[in-house]
């Protein structure tokens, strides 16, 4: 079996040089919620050295919120949404010889879709629009996995080792005191029990593809560590 471990970067914040060797994906931010031009160039060069698989992060347009702000557009203009921030990396991305490999959107974008399924097919047919090469990263077994595989992407489903669930499969909010595990040993345990028992919706459960690191995680490197060990 293949795991792939995930993380956001590009954010200015967090140490990504730290976190690099242990990941096999970096999810890189595209200046909605964080990072500019010159964090993206230099988060691609660090994901070259380490040979780490490079992929678009597009948000909101929400810098101020972090991306974690829900919002609303119409269809149109969010699939124009994403194609803008997919464009800027995968420009970057060419002129330093790296491939664009997959798109994960970021916070609350990615959180809506996997229970919007207009908001879903939206970004799944700016992506498509893009490139139908690219991989698209979902929570596991919700919308946007869903609107992937409808318009003929590959789709990722992700599981989240360093978040705790609620029982619908979806993240329990960042506004809850519960939300984020704290300890890097209950974060690699809870990393092994997705791999080994995916996610669980009632009596159903969904296999794991991908596993993200939160890159603002204030243990973030000693996470990817830990678990890469465990793996």
């Amino acid at each position: 079996m293949k795991i792939d471990l995930n993380c956001d970067m590009g954010e200015n914040i967090g140490n990504d040089e730290d976190i690099m060797p242990y990941i096999t994906s970096a999810n890189i931010a595209c200046g909605f919620h964080a990072g500019d031009s010159k964090t993206m160039q230099a988060t691609v060069r660090l994901a070259k050295k380490y040979g780490v698989a490079v992929g678009a992060h597009p948000s909101w347009f929400d810098i101020e919120g972090f991306g974690r702000r829900e919002m609303t557009l119409p269809p149109d203009e969010v699939e124009v949404l994403i194609l803008y921030q997919v464009g800027a990396l995968y420009a970057i991305a060419k002129a330093e010889g790296v491939e664009l490999v997959h798109v994960k959107p970021h916070g609350a974008i990615y959180n809506q879709a996997a229970k919007d399924k207009m908001l879903a097919n939206a970004i799944a047919r700016g992506v498509k629009r893009f490139s139908g090469e690219l991989i698209l990263v979902g929570l596991a077994g919700l919308g946007l996995i869903e609107a992937g595989l409808e318009v003929g992407l590959r789709v990722a489903n992700e599981g989240f080792p360093d978040r705790n669930y609620n029982p619908d499969g979806t993240l329990v909010s960042r506004k809850e005191p519960h939300a984020i595990i704290e300890s890097p040993e209950k974060v690699a345990a809870h990393a092994l029990e997705l791999i080994q028992n995916g996610i669980l919706f009632g009596e159903k459960h969904v296999r794991v593809d991908t596993l993200c690191l939160h890159g603002d995680h204030p243990r973030a490197a000693e996470n990817a560590k830990l678990i890469r060990e465990i793996l």
